[in-house]
């Protein structure tokens, strides 16, 4: 018996925790498993083995297929090596979620996480220091976070747990094999998870932004049904136009199933053939060919969404549509204006290219026109939010980024007004106001109103961890890079933001690990190999620094860390000399990098005076310094600390 349907079992869909523990500290554990376990969660621990159980590889297998790692930290555990094995195992795999059980600090290589502290803990599941605790463990598993609703019942034995399971645990010969039935995606790809493959242009090659913007559009419906989990489309992009079978994409996504299809699009109708795969054995569980007049493509839209839904098993869509969860066009930002459509995808088609500032501002007019057809679609303001970001951060006017960022709040305020639950609406907002305004408080409503919305956007995910990650937020920011990454495996932007995350804290060895997944992706990605070299400085290994700068193809980053490196080489010379170029090719668009060079100079007085300067054009850089290791050689000076207080960055 290998599934949960064979072995009589529902499926059991709940966050799971492994939990470490050393065995003196086994009562207060076993209240910690009592109020994990009533806050909605599954607990493996080692008293589910079973006499006659191989200790080492059942609980290996469990680490490896926990949705977070949980570790007691105490006086007894920090000298446990078992106890900081798994503890290594939860920090490598993005998951670990650190608690202080007497208050205890984590041992050395552990204490840039966030240590919930439960010293006057009660045993009570409601409490806040707990619950900060169960809402790190929902970030992980991607689930919303649901508050306890009964009281704390008695601490678990390994009888009740096994008993409380039914008699098919005995069937299935063991604590670990409950364990793996319990958990439906520890083995194989959960059911309702699915990707979906750029469809293929068969007409004009004009025509294929349609093609590819159609299929994004799909996922994107497909994705606001909170019961499906859907591949991230720069993961599913990997594939378009790739004959790699079925078998091995589900397996690279690590998705159940695989929706490819194909648009031919004339002046009078447009066919699109779809093919809904099961990635287990490349069969075909549905397909179908749809005609539709050009001016039908938003119904089409919708249809093949729900006709999918349905396919991968009705109860998913009628639970999701009975619970209101589903979406429809009014409630996620769609539009029922064709030609607003094609100007929206011709728009996502040019920024999503990034191929210039030309194009970015391309895409740019190409939404206004969008806008311009229907001034509620939601979809196209949120867009045009992020685009007119975009322009902002490339333009070296400091007038003009002023400007440009007004609009983007502008745009995602609208975003927001016409589609109240359109979680890139938020995130749009969010990420404008942080930047533009440098307002990470002002910013803080409209990122947790994305994460709650977004739980299946990967990129709202990513752009809410890094948030999180430079307000000293380590387990949100944890937990949402960790379900970025889970929905875009291959996204090498999702891994660089992974790196910047373990950067901000001090955690080298991970950073490095996360740039090069990253460059393994895309090795011309910018700023990864910038901050691996500044990883390699901080550790002492100058050469090999110098080696990850010079591949940096973003140059005033390039030069700043050129700058660092050959000062801590002896190598004044070629040290000023990238700094004088530094100056007098980026001047005032790079005082915050020029403060990072000062500052590891030595030079602090004139670090913290660029640092006012970069204040005074409004340097989105100076969003990093709360966090930035480049900056500890000043932060403990008395000014610097009153400048990020001044600027509402403390």
């Amino acid at each position: 018996m290998d599934s949960v349907k064979d072995s009589g079992l529902a499926p059991d869909n709940r966050p799971s925790v492994f939990l470490s523990y050393a065995r003196a500290d086994q009562k207060r554990a076993l209240s910690v498993i009592a109020a994990l376990e009533q806050s909605g969660l599954r607990v493996w621990w080692d008293g589910l083995l079973e006499g006659g159980d191989t200790f080492l590889p059942t609980t290996e297998a469990a680490l490896e297929s926990a949705d977070a790692v949980m570790v007691l930290w105490s006086k007894t555990s920090v000298d446990s090596h078992w106890v900081r094995d798994e503890a290594t195992r939860g920090r490598e795999r993005g998951c670990l979620v650190p608690i202080s059980l007497d208050g205890t600090h984590a041992p050395l290589g552990f204490r840039q996480f966030q240590l919930i502290d439960l010293t006057k803990w009660r045993g009570k599941a409601d409490a806040a220091e707990f619950q900060a605790a169960v809402r790190a463990v929902h970030g992980f598993a991607g689930q919303p976070h649901r508050a306890p609703s009964k009281p704390a019942g008695k601490a678990p034995t390994r009888r009740s747990v096994l008993i409380g399971a039914g008699s098919a645990a005995v069937a299935l010969g063991g604590g670990y094999a409950l364990w793996r039935a319990l958990m439906p995606g520890a083995a194989k790809a959960s059911e309702n998870t699915i990707a979906v493959i750029p469809f293929s242009n068969l007409g004009d090659e004009s025509q294929a932004y349609f093609s590819a913007g159609l299929s994004e559009e799909l996922r994107a419906t497909l994705s606001r049904n909170q019961m499906l989990r859907i591949a991230a489309p720069t993961s599913s992009a990997e594939f378009r136009g790739n004959d790699q079978d079925v078998l091995t994409i589900a397996k690279r996504l690590g998705v159940a199933h695989v929706l490819r299809g194909s648009v031919r699009s004339g002046s009078e109708l447009i066919r699109v053939s779809v093919e809904l795969l099961n990635g287990r054995d490349a069969r075909v569980d549905w397909s179908e060919t749809i005609d539709r007049k050009p001016s039908d493509v938003l119904a089409m839209q919708t249809e093949i969404a729900a006709i999918v839904s349905r396919a991968l098993a009705n109860e998913i869509n009628a639970q999701a549509v009975a619970e209101g969860r589903s979406g429809d066009l009014a409630q996620i930002g769609g539009t029922k204006n064709a030609g607003a459509f094609d100007a929206y995808l011709r728009g996502k088609a040019l920024a999503e290219s990034s191929a210039s500032e030309e194009t970015d501002r391309a895409a740019l007019a190409q939404f206004d026109a969008a806008i311009k057809l229907d001034g509620n679609y939601a979809s196209a303001l949120a867009a045009r939010s992020k685009v007119l970001a975009v322009i902002a951060n490339e333009t070296s006017r400091i007038d003009e980024a002023r400007l440009f960022y007004d609009r983007a709040i502008a745009s995602a305020e609208a975003a927001v007004n016409a589609a109240p639950k359109l979680a890139e609406a938020y995130s749009a907002l969010g990420y404008a106001i942080y930047n533009g305004r440098l307002d990470p408080k002002a910013a803080r409503q409209s990122y947790e109103r994305s994460r709650e919305l977004g739980e299946g956007d990967a990129d709202v995910l990513r752009t809410f961890a890094l948030y999180c990650a430079y307000t000293e937020r380590a387990l949100d920011a944890d937990a949402a890079i960790a379900s970025s990454i889970a929905l875009d495996p291959l996204n090498p932007g999702a891994f660089r933001a992974a790196g910047h995350i373990a950067f901000a804290r001090r955690d080298y060895d991970l950073t490095e690990a996360r740039m090069r997944q990253a460059l393994e992706l895309n090795p011309k990605l910018s700023a990864a190999n910038a901050t691996l070299g500044s990883a390699m400085f901080l550790t002492g290994r100058n050469q090999e620094a110098l080696k990850a700068y010079a591949a940096e193809p973003t140059a005033f980053i390039r030069l700043s860390g050129e700058a660092i490196v050959q000062a801590r080489l002896g190598n004044k010379p070629a040290a000023e000399a990238a700094f004088n170029e530094l100056l007098s090719d980026y001047g005032a668009a790079s005082k915050y990098q020029q403060a990072q060079v000062l500052a590891q100079w030595g030079q602090g007085p004139q670090a913290l005076e660029r640092l006012r300067e970069a204040a005074a054009v409004r340097d989105s850089g100076l969003l990093l310094a709360r966090a930035d290791p480049l900056l500890d050689p000043i932060r403990t000076l008395p000014e610097f600390s009153q400048l990020l207080s001044k600027m509402g960055l403390s």
